[in-house]
């Protein structure tokens, strides 16, 4: 392998996976009732295609694509159909939901298995994993069948497999990568093979050393592991393909502007069992954590099962719980109940004890330039964050924004970590975009 690798910026935040790195994937028994959202990706949402009393199987697609970007929706367990209405989401919302009762026989679709998925054509392979709904399992939900069909004037010379989950207290790829590496692995084969790219990448935290070894192993001369420094957001998009190729993908564009596509390491391995065993996306490794969770584990969930039966299957809330996030505790959000699904973006649950939340009042900026050195993205969070808490972002024109490139910052956080100040700038950040995207809808 070759030398430790990685970005400008950053944090080092106490990471605390010791709580569940160690621990093999549990799967969890099969949920008595699921809700569904048809929302589970970036872009449109998905069309239902059925409706109240229904019997359908786990695998049946329920919700078709709404549009080019957007994803298809199956039922994760076999059973009647209850609802087809809106029902909250993990984004704080109410979306149109599936809501399904179980039978309790986990019945299946005929699957359709393919034995040599290089013997299909790019073409036959996409439509697979369209079919599939896999989506981008890192957080991001972009759907899979878009990301590998760029543009015919974007010449694709990477292809990345992010491996390095920076985000604290997360471990669910970590498993996934000891637990089933040739999985991934094949699954960044046939990516390659849509794609016609060679040059293959797959980024590793060195504090992930028995995954590495895993995939190594399997990996052989078929690609090229690089070794990631630990620090966030090492696992961000543009920071990791800056850390493995050296080039910088420019503010407002994608990283295909420089030749790279990247996938996490769980939507490749969502990708072979697509491709060679016909399974659609309808469950995946979820990391309950905190100190506010009696018995912290990685479990394999199905997509639709309830917050509350998984921190239940985990033991349960301590005395002193206090907060529930789902995902991490940088990128994660906040939610005030835990009646709500797993998705498929669904990493993490996180629960903090209350002496684990902060509660600490926030004062005013003191210049001290310490988010301008932790911004992964080179941006200035001081001025950004003034002008907004100032309320002068609502007089800027969409110009002028785009000069302050407001929208490419990602909301990582790490300028709020690093705030001696206690100032919730990621939070500015989030409401701004918020108010522009509600101007554009005018």
């Amino acid at each position: 392998m070759s030398q430790t690798r990685t970005f400008s910026g950053g944090i080092h935040p106490a990471y605390n996976k010791d709580l569940t790195s160690g621990f093999e994937t549990v799967k969890m028994p099969l949920p008595a009732k699921v809700t569904i959202p048809v929302s589970q990706h970036i872009g449109a949402p998905a069309n239902p295609i059925v409706k109240k009393g229904d019997v359908v199987k786990t695998g049946q697609i329920i919700a078709e694509p709404g549009g080019f970007i957007s994803s298809t929706i199956h039922s994760s367990i076999s059973g009647k159909v209850l609802t087809v209405q809106p029902e909250e989401h993990p984004m704080g919302q109410k979306v149109m939901a599936i809501t399904i009762e179980s039978d309790g026989e986990d019945s299946w679709i005929d699957l359709e298995t393919v034995s040599d998925p290089f013997s299909k054509s790019p073409d036959e392979l996409k439509e697979i994993i369209k079919k599939a709904g896999i989506v981008g399992m890192g957080g991001a939900t972009f759907p899979s069948q878009v990301k590998i069909s760029p543009p015919a004037d974007k010449k694709i010379e990477y292809i990345i497999l992010n491996g390095a989950e920076c985000e604290p207290y997360l471990t669910a790829d970590h498993r996934l990568m000891v637990e089933d590496p040739e999985s991934i692995v094949k699954g960044l084969e046939i990516i390659s093979h849509i794609t016609g790219v060679k040059k293959l990448y797959i980024g590793i935290e060195v504090n992930k050393q028995d995954a590495i070894k895993k995939i190594e192993k399997v990996l052989g001369t078929n690609g090229t592991i690089v070794p990631l420094e630990v620090k966030y957001p090492q696992g961000a998009e543009k920071q990791l393909i800056k850390a493995i190729t050296g080039r910088e993908v420019p503010p407002k564009h994608l990283p295909m502007e420089v030749g790279a596509i990247v996938f996490n390491v769980a939507t490749a391995a969502a990708i072979k069992n697509a491709v060679c065993e016909g399974k659609p996306l309808i469950e995946r490794i979820v990391t309950v954590t905190g100190h506010g969770v009696s018995k912290p584990g990685n479990f394999m969930v199905r997509v639709g099962t309830m917050v509350s039966e998984v921190v239940e299957f985990s033991g349960g809330y301590t005395e002193d719980a206090a907060q529930l996030i789902m995902g991490g505790p940088m990128m994660g959000r906040s939610v005030a109940s835990d009646s709500i699904p797993v998705i498929k973006g669904s990493g993490g649950i996180l629960v903090l004890p209350e002496k684990e939340v902060l509660t600490d009042s926030w004062g005013p900026c003191i210049r001290c330039g310490m988010c301008l050195r932790a911004c992964p993205n080179q941006q200035n969070p001081q001025l950004l964050g003034n002008l907004i808490e100032k309320g002068l972002f609502s007089r800027i024109s969409e110009e002028k924004l785009e000069e302050l490139v407001l929208d490419d910052c990602f909301e990582c956080g790490s300028c709020t970590f690093v705030c001696p100040a206690n100032r919730p700038i990621v939070q500015f950040f989030h409401m701004a975009k918020a108010y522009f995207r509600s101007q554009k809808r005018k």
